[in-house]
């Protein structure tokens, strides 16, 4: 496994983080592994500047569109019943499919993390208030402003503990 991902593991189990990132994710078209990118990094002494942010966006609008999305589509859809009545193959076969997405996540995840090296350092002191400024900066990359209050939800649950 990588860095990133085992903190991002440990971090979506923590009160209160899943719910802020699915709040972004299904309610706000935000992208968790950016997201999670963001605060990682951050939190690891990386400024996010705008350039940075533009380049892990790209990075994770790519495998958003191509991939992730669609697996999410498929994984939904088979949420439902289907009019074959097969609701074990159909359950089984969604299951499938999320781990498939998962690891759809996974690959974005480690190409996220080779953008780290990359980046201007931080002082460790500014590390943690750099990590809402790293979340507003992908995220005003990806779609723009707004959503202040679910990033400083998500900030809050990233820092308990």
């Amino acid at each position: 496994m990588s860095e990133f991902w085992d903190w991002a593991v440990e971090s979506y189990g923590r009160e209160g983080v899943a719910q802020a990132c699915l709040r972004l994710q299904d309610d706000h078209d935000q992208n968790v592994p950016l997201l999670l990118w963001a605060a990682w990094a951050s939190l690891h002494g990386v400024r996010i500047d705008e350039g940075l942010a533009a380049r892990a966006a790209e990075m994770a609008l790519a495998w958003a569109d191509e991939v992730i999305v669609p697996l999410r589509e498929v994984r939904r859809r088979l949420k439902t019943a289907l009019h074959s009545g097969d609701d074990d193959g159909r359950l089984r076969l969604r299951e499938r499919v999320k781990a498939v997405e998962l690891e759809a996540e996974k690959a974005l995840m480690a190409q996220l993390e080779t953008l780290v090296r990359a980046g201007p350092r931080l002082p460790p002191e500014h590390q943690a208030a750099a990590l809402r400024d790293g979340l507003v900066q992908v995220h005003a990359v990806w779609s723009g402003s707004g959503h202040q209050e679910v990033l400083s939800e998500l900030t809050q649950a990233l820092t308990k503990g």
